[in-house]
């Protein structure tokens, strides 16, 4: 079983270069986290980390598959993953976060982990709405369905927004005793 120090990365003893990390993920690794929207996978993840004096970047490629529950069907499915993001470590007096993306570090700091990073990466790249394959035509369909009613329902409108002088006639002529205040 997989433990949060397999994704430790030692800085202090890298050189101010850049230098490749490969992590592989796969169910222990999601037992390593709380989350319920996961329950496993199979993962891999190409880091590239950047050292310079003051700054760590870190460019994460993850591509794999995660194991979700539909929310329709209550199915298990792999549904695929493909990340790019970058990270950025300022060294500094305290640890702190100055951004989303980008984090102060203590200047003594001997190493970091990068789990908590890969596991929010894969997360945030999820859909909000998560549907077995097999319903995703049909998901499609509806949403083609809507723009059609949508369109349909507003094609009149066009013309009467065109015409800058109609307007006062769909005032509601409630209204009509305050243009007289003037």
């Amino acid at each position: 079983m997989k433990k949060l120090k397999d994704y430790d990365i030692n800085i202090v003893q890298l050189s101010n270069k850049t230098h490749q990390f490969e992590f592989d993920m796969d169910d222990s690794f999601f037992d390593l986290f709380s989350g319920e929207i996961m329950h496993g996978g199979k993962l891999h993840a190409d880091v590239e980390l950047e050292k310079t004096e003051t700054l760590l970047t870190l460019h994460f490629d993850i591509k794999g598959t995660v194991r979700l529950t539909c929310d329709r069907s209550l199915e298990e499915f792999d549904q695929p993953v493909d990340v790019q993001e970058t990270f950025r470590m300022k060294f500094g007096p305290e640890d702190k976060e100055l951004d989303e993306d980008l984090w102060m570090i203590e200047s003594d700091t001997q190493q970091i982990n990068v789990a908590q990073h890969l596991y929010d990466y894969i997360g945030l790249s999820l859909p909000m709405k998560k549907l077995h394959p097999r319903f995703l035509k049909e998901e499609d369909e509806d949403s083609d369905d809507d723009i059609l009613i949508y369109s349909s329902k507003h094609a009149g409108d066009t013309d009467s927004d065109s015409d800058e002088g109609d307007d006062d006639d769909d005032i509601d002529p409630r209204w009509d005793a305050l243009k007289n205040l003037n």
